[in-house]
């Protein structure tokens, strides 16, 4: 790695002195010495660039680099360009891109990952946060965890939208209760086009990467692109590899002015060996060394060969803009989404006495004779194989109608989503090895299994909204409503469960209004303030089935009593300012209603996680969030971001029946304090960006009785455009992640209640269970080498 970072120093050294030989040299011979217009300089960049003058524009102009992008809604929206996403690491994925942005916690666990990240937007966790694609629901339909590396390569991101705060009223989400995260990939181009990047860095990780652009096609109208990429490296901590393959493509048809259609497809395969996330004592213990083990010993559940996870994503979508005149238009969008595993875990297993579902056995089927045996040792490890998929599709029209100063918007969204998980337990032999031929039984035959669900969901959305514009449009009043019903049930079929236990049926309606109103005082000055709500979904089977002990057949989780949704009620009163400098102030308050937390941890003599979702009651949220950014002054352009947040809890949970004393105390992942700063140059042939990051404590029980310090972490891009050779458009750049190789917890895994024994109001004594955290990433360096022709 050290050979070479100095070999990549020396070159862009040796390229810089060589093209100014160049151009003194050039300038000597050339006896005229005249002056060059500026029309003919733009007319030399627009040739050199080749098509390319829109990224010129938005260098010119990008504001903070690309990290702050100019917004008029009348809500508080944060967004990333191309330009910047351009200049990160070519393996980042959308919630380390977004980690600078005001409100949102989130840190890198690595060079390379394929699994889904943790994430909190001004208190929302993760799962309360709507992700989109292009308008597509990016998350898993059932327990909202997003697998955003499964998506769109970074190289293909056109722009990444954060809204703080509020739910756009057409998501194609259930799930975000007050923040949503939206991406677009960047369109076919213009002109016939090849990018062709191979990285390498840190951890054996690499990435190569291709796409082509047709550009228009004869002259009907047509765009298309296609991209492919395969990315490898080593587990950074512990031990185990991570691959992805993926394809992106998209193609745009143009029918007339104001009518397109577009057909964006990805495709992506990966596997990677499993991240271990450690207790408070487990961190103090190993620190960045808490990882899988590289050799097998009897009864090691934390072996390489017993966990990793399998995963893959097929997803479509056709999106229509059709206009008719007279104020008439219509969007029409139908889209499917597909994630599946397996995941495999390393388990431990009683050999008798114990359970499947509901009903004992006393010992395992032809135990005697099963891989890894041992008379003298009453359990048996096993290897967990979880085998599971998610299918989400649906259908979204959206008609307008605008005449004079009113704008009429009539929406219908339909989805279906299914969701089916079948476990199976092979037994592992003396050396660590197990295969899928032979799982393991008892009963005379019953597969051994803790999970074989079946989950379908039908959701029915409609909404209605009125923007109404007066005095020249700058003021703007808009209003709506959005309605969903929605149908989700569960089946547990295990031996044993029976009646509500093996089925449940639930149905829900929940109304959802917003007001927002904005007014300008010129292109320069405006003002906002809204009122908003957003809905939550429980998730995942637990919020509905229980799931049960295989060392006791009991429920070790159980379904919620109250089964109502998280609703939440945001107010919020902004200022911007466009100018030289960009600028957005705003100040927010929110409450929530039937609070969902998902405590998690892992099961004893496992690697594989229990979830308990909790219905927390109520919470309350107010703070003040800033952003400023300035356009490029001699190349340089500056981005800064912060929060303040007070969060605190409404209500005393129901717990273990009794109440935890959780009243007053402060949400989990809610820091007080977060901020960024960011500093950009690029002057068409060299280019850096720099970014540091600050986040407070956080609190990783809701009892407060546990937390992990604030951290300081800092990035940096550096890069170069080479020149053309023929046609050929080289570029170098170095990325550089954690530059201070920071060691840290960046956030919490999973939850708990309390992580010590708790005395309840009642008196009930209350076991506490403890936390478990995300590792954030090492120092890591990446070098690319690109070329555009």
């Amino acid at each position: 790695m050290k050979r070479f970072l100095f070999i990549t120093t020396c070159w862009l050294c040796f390229e810089h002195v060589a093209v100014a030989a160049t151009v003194q040299n050039n300038g000597n011979n050339d006896s005229s010495h005249k002056k060059i217009s500026g029309n003919q300089k733009k007319k030399s960049v627009q040739s050199k660039n080749n098509g390319e003058n829109i990224d010129v524009t938005e260098r010119r102009k990008a504001a903070g680099g690309g990290m702050m992008v100019r917004q008029t809604a009348a809500r508080t929206i944060s967004s990333l360009s191309h330009n910047y996403i351009a200049m990160q690491s070519p393996t980042s994925t959308i919630e380390s891109l977004i980690s600078t942005l005001p409100g949102v916690v989130s840190a890198s666990e690595g060079p390379l990952t394929t699994s889904f990240s943790t994430l909190h937007i001004r208190g929302m966790a993760q799962a309360e946060i709507g992700v989109t694609f292009e308008g597509m629901p990016a998350a898993n339909p059932f327990t909202y965890s997003t697998y955003t590396p499964s998506l769109v390569d970074s190289q293909n991101m056109g722009q990444v939208n954060v809204m703080q705060g509020a739910v756009d009223i057409n998501s194609t989400t259930y799930n975000a209760t007050g923040a949503e995260i939206s991406a677009s990939i960047r369109g076919p181009s213009e002109h016939q086009h090849f990018h062709i990047a191979g990285s390498g860095g840190s951890y054996g990780t690499n990435k190569d990467f291709i796409r082509y652009d047709t550009g228009e096609i004869g002259h009907t109208g047509i765009k298309a692109f296609a991209s492919g990429s395969y990315s490898r490296g080593d587990m950074w901590r512990g031990v185990g590899d991570i691959e992805r393959w993926h394809v992106d493509a998209a193609l745009t048809k143009q029918w007339n002015k104001g009518s397109d259609s577009k057909i964006i497809f990805g495709w992506t395969k990966a596997a990677q060996g499993e991240w271990l996330y450690p207790s408070l004592a487990n961190w103090n213990k190993y620190g960045m060394k808490y990882g899988l083990d590289s050799q097998y010993s009897p009864g090691d559940t934390h072996y390489v060969g017993l966990n990793g996870k399998n995963t893959g994503a097929v997803y479509g979508t056709l999106k229509n803009h059709f206009s008719f005149g007279h104020g008439l238009s219509l969007d029409a969008q139908a889209y499917s989404v597909e994630f599946h595993g397996p995941y495999y875990y390393g388990e431990t297993l009683p050999v008798k006495n114990g359970f499947v579902g509901a009903e004992s056995y006393s010992a395992l089927d032809n135990y005697q004779n099963l891989p890894g045996y041992d008379s003298k040792n009453k359990n048996l490890t096993a290897a967990e194989v979880s085998d599971w998929y998610t299918i989400s599709s649906g259908l979204m029209l959206t008609g307008h109608w605008k005449h004079k100063f009113n704008t009429l918007s009539l929406t219908y969204w339909y989805s279906y989503a299914q969701e089916a998980a079948q476990m199976r337990f092979y037994p592992v032999n003396g050396k660590g090895q197990w295969n899928t031929s032979t799982p393991l039984t008892a009963n005379g035959g019953v597969p051994l299994s803790e999970d074989n669900e079946n989950g379908l969901q039908q959701l029915n959305s409609f909404a209605v909204d009125d923007k109404m514009s007066f005095l020249h449009d700058r003021l703007t009043i808009d209003a709506g409503i959005r309605m969903a019903m929605v149908n989700r049930q569960y089946t547990q079929d295990l031996p044993g469960v029976v009646g509500s236990n093996y089925k449940s049926i639930k149905n829900v309606f929940v109304p959802s209004p917003q007001v927002l109103i904005n007014y300008s005082f010129n292109p320069h000055h405006q003002i906002y303030v809204n009122g908003t709500t957003g809905y939550h979904l429980p998730g995942s089977l637990s919020s509905q089935l229980a799931s049960y002990s295989r060392t006791t057949g009991k429920a070790q989780s159980a379904p919620m009593a109250d089964y109502k949704p998280e609703y939440m009620i945001t107010e919020e009163v902004g200022y911007r300012y466009s100018g030289f400098v960009m600028a957005n102030l705003a100040g927010f308050h929110y409450n929530v209603t039937n609070h969902q937390v998902s405590a998690q941890s892992y099961v004893d003599g496992s690697t594989s996680i229990i979830t308990q979702l909790i219905n927390a009651g109520g919470m309350e949220a107010y703070g003040v969030q800033a952003e400023i950014a300035t356009r490029p002054w001699h190349h340089v352009s500056a981005y800064a971001s912060g929060q303040y947040m007070h969060t605190k809890n409404s209500s005393n949970i129901a717990y273990s029946g009794d109440y935890l004393r959780t009243k007053g105390k402060q949400e989990v992942g809610a820091p007080q304090f977060s901020g960024s700063l960011g500093l950009t140059y690029n002057d068409g042939t060299w280019f850096g960006n720099f970014t540091l990051s600050y986040t407070g404590s956080q609190y990783a029980t809701l009892v407060n009785d546990q937390k992990i310090p604030g951290y300081i972490t800092a990035n940096l891009g550096v890069g170069r455009n080479l020149p053309k050779i023929g046609r050929v458009t080289p570029k170098i750049k170095l990325n550089l992640v954690n530059l201070g190789d920071e060691h840290y917890l960046s956030s919490m895994y999973g939850y708990t209640a309390a992580a010590t024994t708790q005395k309840g109001i009642l008196g009930t004594t209350i076991k506490g269970s403890s936390p478990t955290y995300v590792i954030g990433s090492p120092f890591v360096a990446m070098g690319t080498i690109s070329a555009d022709f």
